[in-house]
């Protein structure tokens, strides 16, 4: 719309419409700002700051004009961004497997329902911690590489630990560990652990 322009900013919140106007983000003669950095070098990924006023556009949508802009991070590369034909049609969505595992912070961005995932997962941990503490059971950590595996049958990843000169094993269960502690004293305990077999 020649010196002003509507654009999306995402947060962990949601996404809302920003307007900038040429003449407010760029006071004086100089509108590289606007002209150059704001309409030709951002990409989508981009982070951006801004601060402005809260309005609501002709159509209803609320929207912040925009009083100052900062470029806070540059992305290397644009974000995949998923588009929906009129049938309902995907294109170009980022649901490769390998993709999503390697870069979990694009799958994040892009597909709001791993974040909603996480969050899920914290809150399942949260309760669940805060079931065992009222009934005062002890939060421990028990050692992840082990000199002997047990607790499970499967094998284990195998190591060796350079300075100490011996062979140690990734646990394939933290069960032994608890039961010593049980052993030891305490009436209860329990961990969120990461077990690992092949």
């Amino acid at each position: 719309m020649g010196k002003a322009s509507f654009a999306e900013l995402q947060d962990s919140d949601g996404k809302i419409q920003i307007y900038v106007n040429r003449d407010e983000i760029c006071e004086t003669e100089d509108k590289t700002m606007y002209n150059t950095v704001f309409k030709k070098l951002l990409d989508i990924g981009d982070i951006i700051g801004i601060t402005g006023t809260v309005f609501i556009t002709k159509v209803g949508e609320i929207s912040v004009k925009v009083k100052e802009l900062k470029v806070l991070t540059k992305s290397l590369r644009p974000l995949p961004l998923p588009k929906v034909d009129a049938d309902g049609t995907v294109h170009d969505a980022f649901t490769d497997p390998e993709k999503r595992y390697r870069q979990r912070y694009v799958d994040l961005v892009v597909n709001p329902e791993v974040k909603d995932a996480f969050i899920k997962r914290t809150k399942l941990t949260n309760s669940m911690r805060e079931f065992l503490n009222k009934k005062e059971y002890l939060e421990v950590e028990t050692p992840i590489l082990q000199p002997l595996y047990g607790g499970a049958a499967a094998r284990p990843f195998k190591t060796h630990h350079n300075t100490l000169d011996m062979e140690l094993y990734l646990r394939i269960a933290n069960e032994l560990y608890l039961k010593r502690l049980v052993v030891g004293g305490f009436d209860g305990v329990y961990e969120f652990s990461k077990d690992f077999q092949k």
